[in-house]
């Protein structure tokens, strides 16, 4: 990962600042709001939710119909497509977690389904708990001789990591034989095993805590079903007018049951949105540079610079950044002054900025919103495109994909690659087969001419793009990294230790160095041993005011993030001093898992064979240490790896072990997949 963020704020007159929330929160957001509505009312939606994306055609039917009506029209077309972009992006999003949310929901109903205490059991197969428990040994026999049978010999390190991944694995082979099983017996025999944690007990089964389990499990699924019902995004109600309504709805109205009253509550202590919806540039092709008077640096728009030119305003935004982040802003500055010398005949795919979006942050005070807010511009920067080495091997990849494009739309360019090999007939099937595809895409759109047309420009422009991709701007020279591809940087992550890092010879399994999380910080220890402190107090104070059904989003300060970037930058700097090829963080859809296996472990240590004392250890453990962001962590790990090009390759941390262990376990497992994926 090679691309990062950079920001600036934006300083403009007072009438173009007014103009720019006026559209943006007078218009282009109450758009967005429509546009999300029209496609959850849509009779296609269903269809759109299964294949996890909105066609193009249908979002740009919908949005046509609602630029025609007043309350949206009169923006600048870039704003019109932003409002497609992001809404696509929004709906991605939500059709991703949806379709995770439905998977967990069938997870747990099939596992609910299978969950029957000893006498259910009983009744099922017709047969005494006794043979039920005979016939799990035998199943638990036959998986551990087909193991034995079909692992070759290693050595005893090997052997080890081996046992723990068959450990993990287990449960799933015993629920998939669980769900092919025929046999009654078997059946009840394999959901034995896996209601017991893949063991066989002799003691009696409590009911009691048979029924609470399996109560547990049926809140969880109808958590997870309410959470699938409400959770389509509504957008952003910048004038309280659906809070207004659910008031008066609560006012007026005597609730059904205990199920709206948390509805209804819900919204009302809902967070209410005061900032409009950015606007997306994605290409870097839509902002103007220039400097004034030779110093200030300066950008506008486009879309922007008529409206307000037609207003009487100044079009151009004055940029005001840190010293860090300056340079990169005057490197846009000159790789646009370079496009403008050539005459437009060099590539801006070769330049810095990728794209861009402006946007609105909460400002502190009274008066107008457009005075009390601040104006920002967020910028995506490929690093690589800093240096002129980094900038040469983007130029060979980009040059690589525009020749595959070609070939493929141009089908006689392949000729002289495959005439080289000698394989006529290759060459003629792969002509044939790219040939008949286009053809065939031809006849289903019905218009050739204009297909044609469309298809002879596309050729076009990639020629064009591929010549003017042999111009190179100038860049400063500075090595690439490039590490040792025997020594990756394993990184895990845990409850107690949020990060901590072992740099590995993975050919060897030789443990160079460890950096434990006080370590990596240093003198600046003491700040994550605030930072929990204050996450403590306002945990503290978010259960008060939820008791008293008062609004509990309580924001944290910016101390937790400067603490992300202080880890982050340590870890990248060790990987660096080691010469590691890549670092191997882990993969966080399991992060729960492995925060509660690590709470477990530390009961079962600290409190022995007393199973009640553990649970409420567990209980204490978890309320006193607090979880990490661990994604926010993970952000920071990959913006300062992307400053020195540095890989990131991404694993499945394991349930056990120490956080060295799995430091370790995490680089040898991504070179695995490494190895897996070269194959």
């Amino acid at each position: 990962m090679t691309t990062k963020t950079i920001e600036c704020r934006l300083h403009a007159q007072t009438g173009t600042l007014r103009y720019l929330w006026e559209m943006m929160a007078g218009k282009n957001t109450p758009l967005i709001n429509e546009l999300l509505s029209r496609i959850n009312q849509h009779p296609d939606f269903e269809e759109w939710f299964k294949a996890g994306s909105i066609p193009k055609k249908a979002m740009n039917s919908i949005c046509d119909d609602l630029k025609k009506q007043e309350a949206y029209s009169g923006q600048p077309g870039r704003f019109y497509t932003s409002t497609m972009f992001l809404v696509d992006y929004m709906l991605k999003s939500w059709f991703e977690i949806q379709q995770s949310l439905q998977k967990k929901l069938e997870g747990k109903q099939r596992w609910l389904k299978m969950l029957k205490n000893d006498r259910e059991l009983e009744e099922q197969c017709q047969r005494s708990i006794e043979e039920i428990r005979s016939a799990a040994w035998q199943i638990l026999q036959a998986m551990q001789q087909e193991d034995t049978d079909n692992s070759p010999k290693k050595s005893t390190r090997k052997k080890d990591k081996k046992n723990k991944q068959e450990s993990v694995s287990l449960f799933d082979r015993l629920f998939q034989a669980y769900n092919d099983e025929q046999d009654e017996l078997r059946s009840c025999a394999l959901a034995y095993l896996l209601k017991n944690n893949c063991e066989i007990t002799e003691e009696d089964e409590d009911l009691q805590r048979y029924n609470q389990r399996r109560r547990r499990k049926e809140i969880e699924i109808e958590r997870l079903q309410k959470q699938l019902e409400n959770r389509f995004p509504i957008g952003r109600d910048l004038t309280g007018q659906q809070w207004l309504e659910i008031l008066t709805t609560v006012r007026e109205n005597i609730p059904k049951d205990d199920i709206e009253i948390s509805v209804w509550r819900a919204k009302l202590l809902k967070k209410a949105h005061k900032i409009p919806y950015p606007i997306l540039y994605e290409s870097n092709s839509d902002l103007t540079w220039s400097k004034k008077d030779g110093k200030k640096l300066q950008v506008r728009f486009n879309g922007l610079v008529e409206s307000l030119k037609a207003l009487g305003l100044e079009p151009n935004f004055e940029i005001r950044c840190d010293e860090r982040q300056l340079p990169w802003f005057n490197r846009f500055y000159e790789d646009y002054q370079l496009w403008l010398d050539s005459g437009g005949q060099l590539s801006m795919g070769l330049f810095a900025l990728r794209s861009a979006r402006l946007l609105w942050r909460s400002g502190e005070g009274k008066g107008e919103p457009w005075l009390v807010n601040h104006l920002y511009l967020q910028c995506s920067i490929d690093t690589r495109l800093g240096t002129k080495e980094g900038t040469e091997q983007v130029r060979q990849e980009k040059v690589a994909q525009l020749e595959i494009n070609l070939v493929k739309m141009k089908p006689e360019m392949t000729f002289p690659i495959f005439f080289r090999s000698r394989s006529l007939s290759i060459y003629f099937s792969i002509w044939k087969t790219i040939a008949e595809g286009y053809i065939a895409k031809f006849v289903e759109k019905g218009d050739f001419d204009k297909t044609r047309k469309n298809f002879s420009e596309a050729i076009k422009r990639n020629e064009t793009t591929l010549k003017n991709m042999e111009l190179c701007p100038p860049r400063p020279q500075k090595p690439v990294y490039k590490g040792n591809p025997d020594i990756i940087a394993g990184v895990s992550m845990g409850l107690d230790q949020p990060a901590t890092v072992a740099i590995v010879n993975v050919i060897t399994g030789e443990v160079i160095t460890e950096r434990s999380l006080r370590q990596l910080l240093g003198k600046n220890y003491r700040l994550l041993q605030r930072q929990r402190r204050q996450k403590q107090a306002l945990s503290h104070q978010r259960h008060k005011a939820q008791k008293k059904d008062a609004p509990n989003q309580y924001g944290e300060s910016e101390l937790g993030l400067y603490v992300d970037h202080l880890i982050a930058k340590a870890i990248v700097k060790l990987a660096v001093d080691f010469c590691a090829h890549s670092i191997a963080v882990p993969n966080l859809e399991r992060m729960r898992e492995i925060i509660e296996s690590e709470v477990r472990a530390r009961a079962q240590q600290k409190i022995l064979g007393y199973k009640e004392g553990q649970k409420k250890y567990a209980q204490q453990y978890r309320s006193s240490v607090h979880q990490w962001s661990y994604n926010r962590l993970s952000e920071c790990i990959y913006q300062a790896a992307a400053s020195v090009n540095i890989e990131i390759e991404k694993v499945f941390q394991s349930l056990s072990g120490s956080p060295f262990s799995k430091a370790k376990t995490n680089a040898i497992g991504a070179y695995t997949a490494r190895l897996k994926g070269s194959s």
